[in-house]
């Protein structure tokens, strides 16, 4: 059985309330990981899921600790959540780079999805930065150093560009709408584009040393995706096929 690290899709918001002459304060806790574990674990994958208030302590440091698992998905989870773990940035203790042990699991044979979301690529306000690790070297598009969200709270269908390829087996190539996504930019010399969104990439692929990694620019759960594609009834089909094609030796 492969075996999946899903880092990120979670969130705490914190709001403030005024009635009045009054003012109070509430807090909630969310998950957005849900509809992605069910569809990998549907497959045969044992999936872990750490969200991302565990990331900065407990993501594997070393490439050798990220080589017990198949493949590692990051969605919504930013750059600086894996640069900066506690004892760097509370007590000033040195530390590994975790994007470039990222970068060296993939040349080492491991698997890496990148999953759009505000957190995710660039993201908003430019804050998920991976455009400015070592991640940007074993990513097939080129990713912004601005705040690359594209909203389209209109809907906009991704195509698919090459039908025939493996990761769409099974699937039609008419797509739900999506609400946004990430902008990158293709890079045929890093990889290759195999479905689009406006005029920029969907779903691309690259080959990386040993390893492989994969990139879906639009979000695995809401907002940017909808209902209409997290209970499609192919949701299941693209997210195991996108892993099978990762995860090949």
């Amino acid at each position: 059985m492969k075996k999946v690290l899903l880092a990120g899709e979670s969130w705490t918001s914190f709001t403030t309330h005024i009635k009045g002459f009054d003012i109070f304060t509430t807090s909630k806790y969310g998950e957005g990981a849900t509809w992605l574990i069910n569809a990998l674990e549907s497959a045969g994958y044992l999936v872990t899921f750490m969200p991302n208030h565990y990331v900065a302590e407990k993501f594997p440091h070393t490439m050798e600790e990220m080589q017990e698992y198949d493949a590692i998905i990051l969605s919504d989870c930013g750059s600086n959540t894996l640069l900066l773990p506690p004892k760097t940035f509370d007590e000033s203790v040195a530390s590994p780079n975790r994007c470039e042990e990222l970068k060296k699991y993939v040349l080492e044979g491991g698997g890496l999805c990148l999953v759009g979301g505000y957190m995710s690529f660039s993201g908003v306000d430019a804050k998920a930065r991976f455009g400015k690790t070592p991640i940007k070297d074993v990513c097939p598009v080129d990713i912004l150093e601005v705040d690359d969200r594209a909203e389209n709270p209109q809907g906009i269908k991704p195509v698919i560009i090459d039908a025939s390829h493996p990761v769409f087996t099974g699937i039609p190539s008419s797509w739900p709408a999506f609400l946004g996504y990430n902008k990158t930019v293709a890079n045929k010399s890093k990889g290759l584009v195999i479905a689009t969104i406006g005029d920029d990439p969907f779903v691309a692929l690259g080959k990386y040393g040993k390893g492989r990694t994969s990139v879906f620019t639009s979000d695995c759960s809401p907002h940017w995706a909808p209902p209409e594609f997290c209970n499609w009834k192919y949701y299941d089909r693209f997210w195991a096929n996108l892993m099978d094609w990762t995860t090949e030796k």
